[in-house]
């Protein structure tokens, strides 16, 4: 029987299987351990008995006004745990926290534009396209922003289309406070230049 739980710093050392594939996004410790911290309640794992773990999502919450939401930053299944409706289970969590404990306008997220079968199946959850981000990813490739709107946003306004391209720099809600105190203490320990490119201010 599969468990979903909150994801654990434990769940850190073996969660390897799942972050295989090429197309999940796989980041530092510390920043798996800050959402943890920041937000719990949007991290979550899916357990099989044995203990592996079959999948998992992070998410927070953020913006302002109408534009305060829940945001996926990832969510991602096993191969060998696919096509048992994990992910879906996982993205339900994660808006039903959204709209019961945050009252959030909507849910987005970000996909590859190349990557057909996960923006098909965001697009079976109920998701649409609002915008397209160029060169979000490591600066090569363009990123969907996804977005379902929430019971409150009655009239649907959120995911309304946006009729233009926009660049990683005009991404509303961007933000660096995870990488401001990692480049700090780089910057002090090696005296580094660090440029950090703008897709990686919006998580």
């Amino acid at each position: 029987m599969t468990t979903i739980r909150r994801f654990c710093c434990d769940d850190l050392l073996k969660f390897a299987n799942v972050n295989i594939d090429h197309l999940t996004e796989t980041f530092s410790m510390a920043f798996y351990q800050t959402y943890m911290a920041r937000w719990p309640d949007y991290c979550h794992v899916a357990e099989a008995p044995n203990g592996s773990i079959m999948g998992y999502i992070l998410g927070k919450v953020e913006g302002h006004n109408e534009n305060w939401h829940g945001h996926v930053t990832a969510v991602t299944v096993a191969p060998e745990y696919r096509r048992q409706q994990l992910a879906k289970k996982l993205m339900q969590i994660l808006e039903d926290i959204t709209e019961k404990s945050y009252n959030g306008y909507f849910v987005d997220l970000f996909v590859r534009a190349s990557n057909i079968p996960a923006i098909t199946m965001y697009q079976k959850l109920g998701y649409s396209v609002y915008r397209r981000v160029l060169r979000y990813y490591s600066g090569e490739e363009d990123g969907l922003d996804m977005r379902k709107a929430m019971k409150r946003d009655v009239h649907k306004k959120s995911i309304i289309p946006l009729k233009r391209e926009i660049t990683p720099e005009e991404l509303d809600g961007c933000c660096n406070w995870w990488l401001e105190p990692i480049i700090q203490q780089l910057q002090y320990i090696q005296g580094w230049k660090i440029l950090v490119p703008a897709y990686l201010l919006r998580k």
